[in-house]
């Protein structure tokens, strides 16, 4: 397998939880892994032989030395290293029954492994580092783990990541690691594939066939992920080559099928061999047959989809009644145990509670206890529901269904990657926390360029408890280390971080001229914001080394560029119409900017396009450029920009609109309180002047989590709702007014919706100085994706709620914000005497800072 193999000295970047498995050099304590003879049982499941394939091949691309892998003992080095499962493998057995190792920790336990150090395991071999799995997937994670820690990066062929080579591995002996999954099944859904992965598959591949998944499966295995939806516009994982299934198992990857697609069937086969209507009232029979040679055909290890959507994915209809979907699926669970031969619920199955479906489930339908309910976000990254404490456990359990990527409503969203990690640990702590925790599944679009939170997604999934908030810039600096080495690795993440929390304030897709503001030079400062990112990420690739260069572009450079252009273009349409309204000289200049930077933005896919000689030609193809609603447009569409005619009479032209200058504050002001500055006092969350814990609630701050700066939650997550008073949790805001009289205060949320479906959603209370809290909803009027008010949430990726109070006197006052609810996340606070322009982002804070 072709490998790009940096040729320096560098001790393992990741720093995972288990750094100390691998030592800087020789000693009393450590010996040498390069050289050694890998021990494979020829008996063991086909994964950990394939498994041990790909170690030999990760040790020769580290130490530049071959490993020999060897089914017998007789031959072996002095040191060895033995790679097996409990259930399979005779040499671990061997180990086993001379107490060598011990493997009750691990034995039955789903995907458990050990990696240890055994003396004298064999005649003849001096040590051996045993990796042992209690089944075949939990020794290949051991495996790929050691890989990893090694320096190959999981995305060493999908990013073209160079491996960091040393010329010697060495191993502490004293050190056993002991691992296990806390999210049973943990996948990833490759979805919305046309026109980039399609295109990039048939031109490589020939398209969705077992070549092209044997390269899926071999990322999903290194980074931990047993479970996938396969690709489906048009496609059918099943059908299309009879070898994808058999390549499933030799990787033991678990298949499923989306949330519409029952009983194993991809949706396009209907079209290919659907007889008359998707429609169960009216064609019964046909339906049946269609979903049981599904299932005949599905001898894989695999989880069942039950239920039944509209053709299309589309909703079932209006008059659809609970009664028929229960009928469904009784039917469907019947084919399940026809086939099988054996109970339905001896095969995994789920019910996806997706968009209306979720509706049906409220109103009472209900499914068989061992059937995994899958609880689904909004599209957007916001869960819909959760299970409540007080709710009895399921043999099934609960599930998530998250997105990083969307074809629909309020506007697709496809082309780069927009996902923060701090909000998307914000939602699946949550969701772990409430016990949903049987699948977590995350669609991921073309893969590319989700690179980023996948691996964090999966990382999360593997132990949510390994990652709090306090890690996620550690995490980003690790992942960063681990493509890139560690002299970089802390700006990369400052990079990485800033440019998916700024591309999370708004989708590129729907991005224009009017997102943001000349008020408070808003537009100016986002824009600069990205072109110093830019200035950043292309400091750091002219410092790197030039085998970092393609994978630098992929997963920082690119979005960075791409984006950056992207706001400098919408930048210069605005100053367009400002300057054509006003007739300002500089109209026509900004005209012709917008064109060559419409051009410009084609030139920087085609650099993507031209990387490792046309590598990943196609996958930057999504349009994004030219939406007029929520479809993508067939090609991207330059802006609308206007000239002045010649002999135009040119008014004096205002440099900055809106810029707010520094306002004075009372002499007795502390630091760090808030001064109003033009008719309002704006207020990061964060920036409290004091946190009052509760006996059993305390405030957490959510670094760099929100649209500008950090937010502030409330832990445990799963707290009982709390009324305002002196004893229960609240924050102060010292601030100062030269305004009296009444006021809107504004405050900005999280886009968190209704997840327990209660008559008052979640709420929080707000107060200024000794007045009675108001209690306030955030979000009891979600209806998800039905109404225009969640449209606007998640197209902001904020929920702004105001209240109206009113202050007597100038100067000191205490503006207190109490938790109601848990899961509540609070980013800013806008205090509004008149002044208040409008603009995306609110006021720039006004805190004051001496």
């Amino acid at each position: 397998m072709k490998r790009t193999v940096l040729l320096v000295v560098l001790l393992c970047a990741y720093i995972s939880t288990y750094a100390q498995l691998l030592a800087t050099n020789a000693s009393a304590t450590s010996y040498a892994l390069s050289g050694a003879t890998i021990l494979v049982d020829t008996n063991d499941y086909k994964l950990v032989q394939k498994a041990s394939l790909f170690f030999a091949a990760d040790m020769q691309s580290v130490t530049l030395k071959q490993s020999i892998i060897r089914n017998n003992i007789g031959k072996s080095n002095k040191t060895a290293i033995i790679i097996g499962s409990v259930e399979q493998s005779s040499l671990i057995k061997q180990l086993v029954q001379q107490k060598k190792i011990v493997v009750t920790d691990i034995k039955g336990k789903w995907e458990s492994y050990k990696i240890q150090t055994v003396k004298n395991p064999f005649k003849g071999i001096d040590q051996a580092l045993v990796i042992v799995g209690s089944d075949r997937r939990g020794t290949a994670f051991a495996v790929f783990e050691l890989s990893k820690q090694m320096g190959v990066s999981p995305w060493y062929w999908w990013a073209d990541v160079p491996v960091q080579t040393k010329k010697e591995i060495f191993i502490n002996t004293n050190t056993i690691i002991t691992d296990a999954p806390k999210v049973k099944y943990r996948g990833i859904f490759i979805n919305d594939e046309a026109p980039a992965l399609s295109n990039w598959s048939k031109e490589k591949f020939g398209g969705f066939n077992h070549k092209f998944y044997a390269n899926v499966f071999e990322l999903m295995l290194r980074l931990k992920s047993n479970y996938l939806w396969p690709a489906m516009w048009g496609n059918a994982f099943y059908d299309d080559d009879a070898l994808n299934m058999q390549t499933a198992e030799e990787y033991g990857i678990v298949i499923g099928t989306s949330h519409h697609e029952p009983l194993m069937r991809a949706h396009d086969e209907w079209r290919r061999y659907g007889k008359g209507k998707w429609d169960y009232d009216s064609n019964e029979v046909k339906l049946k047959e269609f979903w049981k040679g599904g299932m005949q055909r599905a001898t894989n290890e695999k989880i069942v989809s039950l239920g039944m959507r509209g053709d299309g994915d589309e909703p079932m209809s209006r008059e659809t009644a609970t009664a028929l979907l229960e009928r469904i699926v009784k039917d469907q669970r019947k084919i399940i145990a026809e086939v099988t031969g054996k109970p339905a619920e001896q095969t995994p199955q789920l019910w996806a509670l997706y968009k209306e479906v979720q509706d049906y489930y409220d109103k009472g339908m209900r499914v068989p206890d061992d059937v995994t309910l899958l609880l689904c976000d909004d599209n957007w990254g916001n869960i819909r529901k959760l299970p409540k404490l007080t709710d009895a456990s399921r043999k099934g359990g609960y599930g998530i269904y998250y997105h990083f990527d969307y074809v629909g409503g309020p506007r697709n969203y496809k082309w780069l990657n927009t996902n923060p990690i701090a909000r998307v640990w914000e939602q699946m702590h949550l969701a772990y926390e409430y016990k949903a925790k049987e699948i977590w599944i995350v669609n991921v679009g073309d893969i590319k360029p989700m690179e980023f939170p996948i691996s964090f997604f999966l990382d999360y999934a593997w132990n949510p408890e390994k990652i709090g908030a306090n890690d996620l810039q550690k995490y980003t600096e690790q992942w960063s280390a681990a493509q890139f080495g560690e002299k970089y690795a802390k700006d990369i993440a400052d990079v990485i971080s800033k440019y998916s929390k700024y591309n999370g304030r708004r989708k590129p897709e729907l991005l224009d001229d009017k997102t943001y503001s000349f008020y408070y030079a808003e537009w100016e400062t986002v824009h600069e914001e990205y072109n110093q990112l830019l200035e950043r990420a292309e400091k750091i690739n002219e410092a790197l080394p030039a085998q970092f260069k393609d994978a630098f572009f992929q997963l920082v450079l690119h979005p960075v560029k791409a984006s950056a252009n992207l706001y400098e273009l919408y930048y210069h349409v605005a100053l367009n119409k400002e300057a054509y309204l006003n007739k300002y000289e500089t109209t026509n200049g900004y005209a012709d900017k917008v064109k060559e930077l419409y051009i410009n933005d084609s030139l920087i896919t085609i650099a993507y396009h031209q990387l490792n000689n046309g590598k990943w030609n196609h996958m930057m193809g999504q349009t994004h450029i030219g939406y007029t609603y929520w479809q993508q447009p067939p090609l991207n569409k330059m802006p609308v920009v206007q000239y002045l005619p010649e002999g135009t009479t040119y008014k004096d032209e205002i440099i900055q609109i809106g810029a707010v200058p520094e306002a004075k504050y009372p002499a007795d002001a502390k630091a760090n309180s808030f001064i109003e500055r033009f008719g309002a006092v704006s207020i990061d969350a964060a920036h409290f002047t004091q946190a009052n814990n509760s006996k059993t609630v305390s405030w957490k701050v959510l670094p760099d989590h929100g649209r500008t700066g950090d937010a502030v939650t409330t832990i445990p997550v799963t707290a009982h709702e709390q009324q305002p008073s002196p004893t229960s949790a609240f924050l102060e805001y010292e601030i100062y007014t030269y305004s009296t009289g009444d006021f809107n205060m504004n405050t900005y949320f999280s886009p968190t919706l209704n997840f327990h479906n209660t008559a008052n959603g979640l709420q929080y209370a707000i107060s200024i100085d000794d007045e009675v809290p108001q209690i306030v909803s955030i979000n009891k009027e979600d209806k998800t994706s039905s109404n225009g008010i969640w449209n606007k949430w998640v197209t902001e990726n904020i929920i702004i709620k105001t209240t109206k109070h009113t202050i007597n006197k100038p100067g000191k006052h205490i503006v207190k914000y109490w938790m109601v609810n848990s899961g509540v996340v609070l980013q800013k606070l806008v205090l509004d005497f008149g002044g208040v322009k409008q603009s995306y982002l609110g006021p720039p804070e006004t805190r004051i800072n001496n």
